[in-house]
């Protein structure tokens, strides 16, 4: 089976280890709980940041955002290491900024996630991914955003949005846990 995921906050927990950074930068200390109150995707307006000045912030932040030490979602890799052993196709799907490719895929890589070369996409727009989904004739996608998953509604690949707070108005199928998901899975023979 082809196998396809976005990598920001559907593999790895982007959004929270930005917001532990703007703490930081910002000096200040919001709590958690406010963050995981937030029903948009940006960040900033936690901070008091005008749309202009998180977008500088974001900006002036992504190498300590990508490539520190911003956690994986629990049982995510060990799901994507038994995939590979299982002899499934993996595929990543980022949007990140093309300038950013080549270091992201060595940062997978040196985290232990299973990359080949020729399945690592990187550097389209959001709307440009449903291109790439639809040439790999995916059999599965997660993603964590609704303006790329509901592109998606009408084509052959079974989607599932990663949860976070900014898209539990979505019907699709959810994913909490990727442990959880991947005793699903098992139950169901996926193998």
């Amino acid at each position: 089976m082809r196998f396809g995921f976005d990598i920001d906050d559907t593999l790895i927990n982007l959004r929270e280890h930005a917001f532990h950074i703007y703490n930081r930068k910002l000096n200040q200390t919001i709590d958690l709980n406010e963050f995981h109150k937030l029903n948009t995707l940006e960040i900033h307006t936690l901070y008091g940041l005008s749309d202009i000045e998180g977008k500088e912030m974001w900006n002036d932040s992504l190498e300590e955002i990508y490539f520190t030490d911003c956690a994986i979602f629990s049982g995510a890799l060990d799901f994507l290491k038994e995939l590979e052993q299982q002899g499934h196709e993996i595929f990543y799907i980022t949007a990140r900024n093309k300038a950013y490719c080549r270091k992201t895929k060595e940062w997978m890589i040196k985290q232990g996630f299973p990359v080949k070369d020729g399945n690592f996409y990187c550097g389209m727009k959001d709307h440009e991914k449903i291109n790439i989904i639809q040439k790999l004739s995916l059999d599965y996608y997660f993603d964590d955003k609704p303006e790329v998953l509901n592109t998606l509604t009408d084509e052959s690949v079974s989607c599932f949005v990663k949860d976070q707070s900014y898209n539990r108005a979505m019907n699709l199928p959810r994913l909490v846990d990727w442990s959880e998901y991947h005793e699903k899975l098992k139950a169901k023979g996926l193998k």
